[in-house]
């Protein structure tokens, strides 16, 4: 006799914006390099919600789909750093992609976390958990060669959040 198949425990949802496959090898590269390696456990992403509950899954899934099916993907660029206090991020512009965000904040105004309802700086962490000293060295090592740069968003995508490394649960590709 065989045990029962149970069913995946719910767990909270992130989501987040996809890069394009050049730009998501040199910001993973960032990360790799620069990342404590044993807190490394996701590689580069852009967070757009941390934590929705499972319950949200469908309408998210659906959301999502209305956002990106058919749809130019959003311009965006790498217009600067951020100091995270332990650490350093580079700061994501993309009007575009802040009025998708608003729009599913709107829609599930009532589920957001404080974090996820107090606004939104689009970032992607590369350097975080260590130091404040070692983090405002990197800040300025990366601010003398900074220059913009556009990035490519491809998509957006959710995650089960189960504690350890994200668990993909789906992706929804512009157009």
């Amino acid at each position: 006799m065989t045990a029962p198949v149970s069913a995946p425990i719910p767990a909270p949802i992130i989501v987040t914006a996809l890069f394009g496959p050049a730009d998501q090898a040199w910001l993973e590269a960032m990360r790799q390099r620069h990342f404590p390696p044993e807190r490394n456990q996701l590689a580069a992403h852009c967070t757009m919600f941390h934590h929705l509950p499972p319950s949200a899954e469908a309408e998210l899934k659906h959301r999502l789909t209305q956002e990106t099916r058919g749809v130019r993907a959003p311009q965006a660029k790498v217009a600067g750093l951020m100091s995270l206090g332990r650490g350093v991020a580079y700061r994501i512009v993309s009007p575009e992609l802040v009025d998708i965000r608003a729009r599913l904040a709107e829609k599930f105004c009532g589920l957001l976390t404080p974090q996820d309802a107090g606004g939104w700086r689009a970032h992607v962490t590369i350097q975080n958990k260590v130091q404040p000293a070692i983090a405002k060295l990197l800040l300025h090592e990366l601010e003398r060669d900074f220059r913009t740069r556009d990035v490519e968003v491809v998509g957006l995508a959710t995650w089960w959040y189960r504690g350890g490394p994200w668990e993909a649960l789906s992706r929804h590709m512009f157009a």
